[in-house]
């Protein structure tokens, strides 16, 4: 058996120092000599001479390496904003060489603070109650709610006034009054 791995290996090393491998150059050749072939040009030229003497490569220059390269222009174009770009001919100046920048705009007057959420209450009914007492039927996504004026539905929500067609709500605190049209259960 030790015999027979070691007749194996023996022709894997002898294939392997006989056979040719392509340089970097040759296999660059092969490759122009196709591309000219398919854009028309020269017809191919015959296979490359089999091995020609390495190419050497240059050594690199070290002391080019420390010469100032020239700062990058600036456009005036900033690719995390969304704007049109200047006219053509034109060329967008930036803030610090140009005219003194815009001020911004501010609001007139004082920013009001944001009105609380919408009501999400619907209007599905209306109920009586002994001698003409209407109650209010409202539903949202997590359940059913009935009540009269001046009830508290839900915890956060005042019953202002109860009519067959619409139902006025607020919040407990009096903001975000509203009016709710019967809907009959649709949504």
């Amino acid at each position: 058996m030790l015999g027979g791995i070691l007749v194996l290996l023996a022709v894997v090393m002898y294939w392997q120092s006989s056979r040719q491998e392509v340089t970097p150059e040759e296999y660059s050749a092969a490759m122009s000599q196709q591309v000219q072939a398919a854009a028309g040009g020269a017809p191919p030229a015959a296979p490359a001479a089999p091995r020609q003497a390495p190419v050497r490569i240059p050594a690199v220059a070290l002391g080019s390496l420390g010469t100032a390269q020239p700062d990058p222009s600036d456009t005036g174009r900033d690719p995390f904003r969304f704007e049109s770009a200047p006219p053509s001919g034109q060329r967008a100046v930036p803030a610090s060489q140009g005219a003194a920048p815009a001020a911004p705009v501010l609001p007139a007057g004082p920013q009001e603070p944001p009105g609380p959420p919408p009501i999400l209450l619907k209007f599905i009914g209306i109920a009586k109650q002994g001698e003409g007492r209407l109650y209010a039927v409202l539903r949202d996504d997590r359940g059913i709610y009935y009540g009269a004026e001046g009830d508290v539905v839900e915890g956060r929500y005042r019953i202002l006034r109860v009519s067959a067609d619409t139902v006025e709500v607020s919040y407990v605190d009096g903001r975000g009054r509203t009016n709710i049209p019967l809907s009959g259960g649709r949504p």
